[in-house]
């Protein structure tokens, strides 16, 4: 009988042993499971972290991608419209709004009740963001107006001479989009050559200045042809406010350069571009080009050499920023990508 009662209570101190063998490994792997999660909720709220780092977000902004507002303050006769019926192609897929800014009586500037009407919408109508605003209205600055977060700025410059008989001829004959709309001018067929010989209304030097007063922006000093502070105010405004202001000259390179940068709005620009349908829209209808002699006589005048100026810092500026966004691989733009990476992060986030 002894011997039995041995056995049998040695056969209870094993099957309790391996029970609790048993129970150790699970409460090991429930452990180690807990673990396992709590590290992945670790890697994933790190994600959280680093990942905005690398597209140069800032983590503590809680902002997001659909919060953003671009304003194209376009000035005219510089391919704004096939600008814009890209962007209205481009709304339906990347599921952005666009907007136009129609200012009544064909005016570029605003009184200050009516800048602060405009901000105040266009950055309260949280229905319609993101957004891309567009029209002929001269640069607000946001930030004097008392918003401390700025829209984007984007715009085009174009020769000012090419732009300035552009818009004379637009004037007189109109475009391939609304061949039968009578313009401004209609009727009148005098040549731009035969205007400035005569020295003309139509061709007067202040029709020419246009695109420094579009970047100076809503103060007087900006409208007074010829005035260096003008020149100055619009080039600090083009480096400090806009995010690429591209040349109607290399329209695509311009587009290019969004869609690298913008691609919430603007991915799949190029290839719609690159298509045809959408490179040259709104093409006037006929446009003579002025003599050597004419072009000399524009050219001996301060308000040229100061638009001709401006425009020439615009292309410089905006090769920069192209040149530093692409290589060129073949004779094709390649975009060169992120050139940086954020390391040596102190201190360590306290739930690591």
């Amino acid at each position: 009988m002894l011997p039995r009662l041995v056995r049998v209570m040695q056969a209870r101190h094993v099957t309790g042993a391996l029970l609790a063998v048993s129970l150790t490994a699970i409460f090991g792997c429930l452990h180690l499971l807990s673990e396992v999660a709590r590290l992945d909720d670790a890697r994933v709220r790190l994600e959280r972290v680093v990942i905005p780092l690398q597209f140069g977000k800032d983590p503590a902004d809680t902002d997001d991608d659909d919060d953003i507002i671009v304003i194209y303050n376009k000035v005219p006769k510089t391919g704004s419209t096939s600008f814009a019926s890209i962007a209205y192609e481009l709304c339906k897929i990347n599921s952005f709004n666009v907007v136009l800014i129609d200012i009544t009586r064909h005016g570029h500037i605003l009184s200050l009740s009516d800048q602060m009407r405009l901000i105040t919408n266009i950055t309260s109508w949280t229905e319609k963001k993101p957004a891309l605003y567009h029209g002929h209205v001269a640069f607000i600055d946001f930030s004097s107006l008392g918003l401390l977060k700025k829209p984007i700025y984007i715009n085009m410059v174009r020769n000012p001479l090419d732009r300035l008989v552009s818009h004379y001829y637009f004037l007189r004959y109109g475009d391939d989009v609304n061949p039968a709309k009578e313009r401004k001018h209609t009727g009148d067929n005098e040549t731009f050559d035969e205007c400035v010989s005569r020295n003309g209304e139509g061709c007067d030097l202040k029709h020419l200045w246009l695109q420094i007063p579009f970047f100076c922006g809503q103060s007087a000093q900006c409208w007074v042809p010829g005035s260096k502070w003008a020149l100055e105010q619009a080039k600090h405004n083009l480096v400090h406010h806009y995010l690429v202001v591209g040349v109607t000259e290399e329209l695509g390179d311009f587009i290019a350069v969004l869609e690298a940068t913008l691609p919430r709005m603007f991915l799949g620009a190029v290839q719609l571009f690159n298509s045809g349908s959408m490179s040259h829209r709104r093409k006037t209808t006929k446009k003579i080009v002025p003599k050597p002699e004419t072009l000399a006589r524009i050219q001996q005048s301060a308000t040229w050499r100061m638009e001709n100026e401006f425009y020439v810092f615009a292309v410089e500026q905006f090769h920069f920023v192209k040149h530093k966004t692409f290589s060129l691989v073949d004779g094709e733009y390649v975009e060169k990508g992120k050139s940086f990476i954020y390391n040596k992060i102190r201190p360590n986030p306290h739930w690591l």
